[in-house]
């Protein structure tokens, strides 16, 4: 007796969701000072899952040392924002900010960490980090390279 083959309940269509869609420009303006971290936060994130199309909260935080250009805040909340009305999955959104913000304001290193409330009793924390100095070659090729930084930690909440 032969076992029908279990069919995945995510497709690919449903992993690739959002990865390509298309969102505001991040804007930016010249650095003035060099050697200082910009921390950003965004705590009341949302985005949709591409599977359900239920709704996905989490704290952003953006963590980034600046080169020539700094973020311009409102461009780049008017981006987050727009995740309300994209299927993607967590660790998508997490790095498609990575590289939406190393691709607007090629800064010296960044870091995006996705702090995901709560779902079926699992929390989901992601972290992308990319540093100039470990990408030169895949940055000037256009495409920089995301890597998961070794020790994943928290971003704070505040009071709970």
């Amino acid at each position: 007796m032969k076992h029908a083959k279990k069919q995945r309940a995510y497709t690919d269509e449903h992993a690739a969701a959002g990865v390509h869609a298309k969102l505001p420009e991040i804007e930016t303006w010249p650095n003035q000072y060099a050697g200082y971290g910009i921390e950003i936060v965004m705590p009341e994130f949302t985005s949709v899952c591409p599977k359900t199309g239920l709704p996905d909260f989490g704290k952003i935080v953006l963590r980034y040392v600046p080169d020539k250009l700094c973020l311009e805040l409102k461009s780049y909340k008017m981006y987050l924002l727009e995740y309300r009305n994209v299927g993607i999955f967590q660790e998508n959104v997490v790095n498609r900010v990575l590289e939406d913000v190393v691709k607007a304001a090629k800064p010296v290193r960044a870091e995006v960490i996705g702090d995901w409330a709560p779902r079926g009793g699992l929390s989901t924390l992601v972290t992308a980090v990319w540093s100039r100095a470990e990408s030169r070659a895949e940055f000037r090729a256009g495409s920089p390279a995301v890597s998961h930084a070794a020790r994943a930690r928290r971003a704070p909440r505040g009071k709970r």
